[in-house]
C-alpha cells in the first residue's frame, strides 16, 4: 500500500503540471487583462503597471516565472487587491469554504445512507418509492434553485433563517442543506444499489441462517461492502462539493475562496485564479487517493500490490 500511494502521489505532479499549464494559457489567449478595464491611464502609466507584474515580458518567460514561484508555494501577488497576496486571500477564505463543505458532506451522508439502506431493506414498498423520488428531485434541481427555495421559504417567509454571512447556525442551514441535498440524492442512489447487491450474497443468508441478529448482520456484513460505490462517490464528490460552493457563496454572501474565485475570474485577475485552480485541483487529486485507501480498508479482497 505504501508504494501506491508513492506512485500515486508521484503520478499526481505531470497532472497537477498539464492543469496549471493548460488554465495559464487559457487565462492568457482570452481577450482583455487584468487593467483593460481600470479607468484610461497615460501609456507610460501602463507600462509601468504591466512592468511590475511582468506582463510587459514574453509569454513563455511569464509561464517560466510563474512555474518557479509556484514550486515554492508562492501563488503571486493579486493584481486586484494592491495589499494582499494570493497565498493570503486563499488562506483567509479556505477555512470557511472547507467548513461549508464539511457540513453540506456530512448532511448529505447522514440523510442519504440512511435512506438508500431502508430502500433496499424495504423494496417495493412505500419508503423505497418515497427514497426515489426524493432522489430523483434532489439530481434534477441544481443546488441555487434550492437555495432560492430555502431563503423564500424560511428567511423571507416565516423569517427563521438569515440569508447572508457566516458564523451563526442560523446562516449555516441554509447553504449546506442546498449545497449537500443533490449529493444526498446520489448517496441514497448508490447506497440502495450498493445494499440491494450484498443481501442477496450467500455469505449473509448464511449469517442469518446461523442466528445472528439482523442488526449484527447488517452492520458486520452488508454495510461496509453495501457502501463501496459511495466510498468510490465521495472523493469527486468532496472536490465537486468544494467547487460547486462558489454559487452557493456567492448567493449568500460567505467570505469563501469561492466568491474570490467568482470575483478573480471576472476581474481578471490572474494570479488569484490560477491559485484557486491549483488548491481546487490539489483537493481533487488527494480525494480520489483517500478513496482508494478506503477501498481497500472496507473490502479486504481489494490489494494494490
Amino acid at each position: 500500500m505504501t508504494a501506491y500511494i508513492i506512485r500515486r502521489l508521484l503520478g499526481a505532479i505531470p497532472v497537477l503540471w498539464i492543469i496549471v499549464t493548460i488554465t495559464f494559457f487559457m487565462m492568457r489567449a482570452a481577450p482583455g487583462g487584468p487593467f483593460s478595464k481600470d479607468r484610461v491611464v497615460p501609456a507610460e502609466v501602463r507600462a509601468n503597471i504591466e512592468a511590475k507584474y511582468h506582463l510587459d515580458e514574453p509569454l513563455w518567460k511569464q509561464y517560466l516565472r510563474y512555474m518557479s514561484d509556484l514550486a515554492r508555494g508562492d501563488l503571486g501577488p493579486s493584481f486586484r487587491y494592491k495589499d494582499r497576496n494570493v497565498n493570503e486571500i486563499l488562506a483567509a477564505g479556505l477555512p470557511v469554504t472547507v467548513k461549508l463543505g464539511a457540513l453540506a458532506l456530512v448532511f448529505a451522508l447522514a440523510v442519504g445512507i440512511p435512506a438508500g439502506c431502508v430502500a433496499a431493506l424495504r423494496q417495493n414498498s412505500a419508503a423505497d418509492y418515497s427514497t426515489m423520488a426524493f432522489s430523483m428531485i434532489g439530481v434534477s434541481i441544481p443546488n441555487f434553485i434550492v437555495l432560492s427555495l430555502l431563503i423564500y421559504v424560511f428567511a423571507v417567509w416565516k423569517d427563521w433563517l438569515m440569508v447572508s454571512g457566516w458564523g451563526s447556525w442560523r446562516q449555516m442551514v441554509a447553504p449546506v442543506v442546498a449545497l449537500g441535498f443533490p449529493y444526498a440524492a446520489y448517496i441514497a442512489r448508490m447506497s440502495r444499489a450498493g445494499m440491494l447487491e450484498v443481501v442477496r450474497q450467500d455469505y449473509v443468508r448464511t449469517a442469518r441462517a446461523k442466528g445472528l441478529y439482523e442488526r449484527i448482520v447488517l452492520m458486520r456484513h452488508c454495510l461496509k461492502a453495501g457502501l463501496l460505490p459511495v466510498v468510490s462517490f465521495l472523493g469527486p464528490a468532496c472536490a465537486a462539493i468544494l467547487t460547486g460552493s462558489l454559487i452557493v457563496e456567492s448567493m449568500c454572501g460567505i467570505p469563501g475562496i469561492g466568491r474570490e474565485f467568482i470575483q478573480s475570474a471576472l476581474n481578471r485577475d490572474y494570479t488569484l485564479t490560477m491559485g484557486t485552480v491549483v488548491l481546487y485541483s490539489t483537493f481533487l487529486i488527494g480525494f480520489n487517493l483517500l478513496v482508494d485507501i478506503f477501498y481497500a480498508f472496507l473490502d479486504p479482497r481489494i490489494s494494490y500490490d
